[in-house]
Parts: structure tokens; sequence; C-alpha cells
């Protein structure tokens, strides 16, 4: 049976101040995350290709202006923590365990934790330098970190849509919402492996975008959708 309460189901509600301020600082967090690396190109070295070298390559370890791009995704992992925790949880609490785990997944993926923790495991070289490889990067432990991490932090984020989408789809106000949650889940591991794919063709950089742009799309609406169904909030209220 679907839960009524306004802002997400029965129960306690959550403290509104609170959720919202966590939504719009994921979705400012999550527009500047897209365009620090559409921008970050403009300073690479001139062997860096947008089609075929990935977004970890622009801060790799010995890149010029790295720091930026550590600083801003930094941020964005601990602004999605935050928005997991703080926003995400106490809406979509009413829905019971896929909630629970949704949430956490959320804050454990590639976008979370994965992007808090930038300034560690970093690349060791970029492929855009002359004699560094996918090889070379994997033959030190911090490539190898950093691609074990990345990897399993994507899906993590895959998998946790498809259990927020389980959630919503149990609550009043949310079910609009369930299947574009899940089709995004699908269509974000759909990228992570077509771009696992694509290197022989020089595209992993293009498709890897593609996938990073969907994903903090996701975030985004996500944000918004906490948005509009957040109640407003009173002077007497959190």
């Amino acid at each position: 049976m679907l839960r009524t309460l306004e802002g997400g189901g029965t129960g306690r509600p959550p403290a509104t101040r609170t959720v919202r301020r966590w939504a719009v600082i994921a979705l400012v967090a999550h527009v500047a995350f897209v365009l620090t690396w559409l921008v970050a190109p403009l300073w690479q070295p001139p062997g860096y290709r947008v089609l075929a070298h990935s977004i970890s390559d622009m801060y790799a370890t010995g890149v010029p202006g790295a720091w930026v791009l550590i600083v801003v995704f930094t941020l964005c992992g601990a602004a999605l923590v935050g928005f997991a925790a703080r926003s995400v949880w106490p809406m979509l609490r009413p829905a019971g365990r896929p909630a629970a785990i949704g949430s956490l997944l959320l804050a454990l993926s590639a976008y979370g934790v994965g992007d808090l923790s930038s300034a560690f495991g970093r690349l060791p070289c970029s492929q855009a330098e002359p004699g560094c490889t996918a090889a070379a990067q994997l033959a030190e432990s911090d490539g190898v970190v950093h691609s074990v991490v990345s990897a399993v932090g994507l899906l993590l984020f895959a998998v946790a849509f498809l259990f927020l989408g389980s959630a919503m789809s149990r609550l009043s106000g949310w079910t609009r919402y369930a299947w574009a949650a899940r089709g995004l889940a699908l269509l974000f591991f759909a990228l992570c492996v077509v771009t696992g794919q694509v290197g022989p063709l020089g595209l992993v950089g293009l498709f890897q975008r593609v996938g990073a742009a969907t994903g903090a799309v996701g975030i985004v609406a996500l944000a918004l959708a906490v948005l509009h169904r957040a109640p407003a909030p009173s002077p007497h209220r959190p």
C-alpha cells in the first residue's frame, strides 16, 4: 500500500530546511562538476584529446592544474554524501529498506565517497604524456586503487538508483519518479559497459564524459524532485 504523508510517507516529517538546503547544495555542486571537466581541457598538455583521454587523466599526478579538479570533485563528493544522508534518506525513509540501501549506496558511489577521495589513489600519469599507457597507469598501486574504486563506485551508483526507484514506487507522490530512476540506472550501467569496450576506437574520453554527465543529470534531477516534494519550510520549523 502506498504511504501518503506529504514529503515522503508516514512517520516523523523530515527537517524541511535541512532537506532543502542539502538538495540545493547537491544541485549546484554537480552543475559545477560538469562545468569543471568541460573547461579543464583548456589547460591540459598539448597531447590531451577529449575524445580519447579520460577525465581522470586531467588530474593525474604531475598534470598542471590538477588541483582545480581535485578541489571541485572533493567538494562535490562531500555534497553528495550530505545530500544522501540529509535529504534523500529523510524524504524516502518511510519506504523502508530500499530507501536505506539506496541512500547508503548513493553516498558510497563514485559521485560520493569516490569523488570525496579524489586526492588519493590518483593515476600516476596521464595518457596524454609520452610513454604513459593504460598498462603503465596500472603498473603502480595508485593506478590500481583508482581503477578499482572507480569501477566499484560506478556500479554502486547504478544500483543505488535501482533501490531508490524501488523506494519511490512505494510512496505516494513519488511513483512518477520511480521509473525514471530505474531507467537512469540502466542507462548509466550501459554507458559504463560501452565505455569499457571503445578503447581501440579512441573514444573512451567521449563515452566517459557522456556517462559522467548522465550521472550528474540524475543527481540534479533527484535534487529537484526532493525540492518539489519537500514541504515548504515554516518559520517555526527547522
